[in-house]
């Protein structure tokens, strides 16, 4: 007898259901359609990652196949492309007909806070109204181990750092969520205005600091608030040997690395026999937001502070200077 492989990868048309301006930088959109009840996660969505497929001014949601969808997408002409975006689930809801996959959007622009100029899909966001469709390139339930796009994986840590930009908050909000009640760890959350501050649950013992932007340079609360929350001292350091936040050269030089996966091309895997020789790791980092940013807290995180690498995760969301 044989059987049939399940392909984890759904390609669905997403029908946006809902729309809700939670703030001046973050619209929540709401999506549901046809096979949705296939829809994963099964469980909390972490900071699990989706593809959205933006259609092109004038154009419907390409119909593609789950298997080989990128090159049959690269393969259409350009004007009837559109674009695709990576996003986080903020959260999975409902059953059956009702299933909905919520995804909250960042908006740039004069009617957002955000400094950069909106990409393809913060624009679309922006307009989105009910009915309205888009591609969704998810998990099958049930199959979110083969899918991928969870990077948050703390195992026993004891203690929990998390740092988000406005660009992370739907992740770092839904993995908030996802904790024990007796969960323990700082959060450092930098958005570009007080208004921008959201309603996220976390649990009591956690010590939480939203910092708004304003005319501030990216990144620089961040990291003062972290040092700080750390206590790691720069009295008597030169300027020059702290983590800075100067802009990468290369706009192609994606910041992504956790303990099993490294942009550079490190070996970052750690046995579990290395581990056991390690000890116990009482501290576990999930660092995401803009590379600029990412890349200094890495360097105060394991360079300063001494956190070993395969307790890290750091994801650079975005670049400056790229549309997203």
């Amino acid at each position: 007898m044989t059987t049939t492989a399940v392909n984890p990868v759904l390609l669905l048309t997403a029908v946006v259901r809902r729309v809700e301006r939670l703030s001046p930088s973050f619209v929540r959109i709401c999506f549901g359609g046809v096979d949705f009840e296939h829809l994963g996660p099964e469980g909390p969505t972490l900071d699990q990652r989706v593809k959205v497929l933006i259609p092109s001014t004038g154009h419907g949601v390409p119909r593609l196949d789950p298997d080989g969808w990128y090159a049959a997408w690269l393969a259409l002409p350009e004007h009837e492309r559109g674009h695709v975006r990576t996003y986080t689930a903020r959260a999975v809801e409902g059953e059956g007909d009702d299933r909905q996959l919520v995804v909250d959007f960042v908006l740039h622009g004069p009617d957002g806070h955000g400094g950069a100029p909106a990409g393809p899909a913060g624009s679309w966001a922006e307009e989105a109204t009910v009915g309205d469709e888009i591609g969704l390139l998810a998990p099958r339930r049930g199959h979110e181990r083969s899918f991928g796009g969870i990077e948050f994986a703390p195992a026993d840590a004891r203690r929990l750092v998390l740092v988000a930009d406005e660009t992370a908050v739907p992740a770092l909000a839904s993995i908030a969520e996802a904790l024990p009640a007796d969960a323990d760890g700082i959060a450092v959350v930098e958005v570009p205005d007080a208004t921008d501050f959201l309603d996220v649950r976390f649990p009591p013992g956690f010590e939480v600091h939203w910092l708004a932007r304003g005319d501030r340079e990216r990144g620089s609360q961040t990291l003062a608030t972290l040092r700080s929350c750390l206590r790691l001292d720069t009295e008597g350091r030169a300027p020059n040997e702290l983590p800075s936040l100067g802009r990468s050269a290369d706009l192609d030089d994606d910041v992504w690395e956790t303990a099993m996966y490294s942009s550079s091309g490190d070996d970052v895997t750690v046995s579990l026999q290395e581990a056991a020789l390690l000890g116990p790791d009482d501290t576990y980092a999930w660092v995401a937001g803009d590379s600029d940013t990412v890349k200094a807290c890495r360097r105060l995180l394991v360079g300063e502070g001494g956190m070993p690498r395969h307790q890290v995760a750091f994801m650079g969301y975005w670049k400056q200077g790229r549309a997203s």
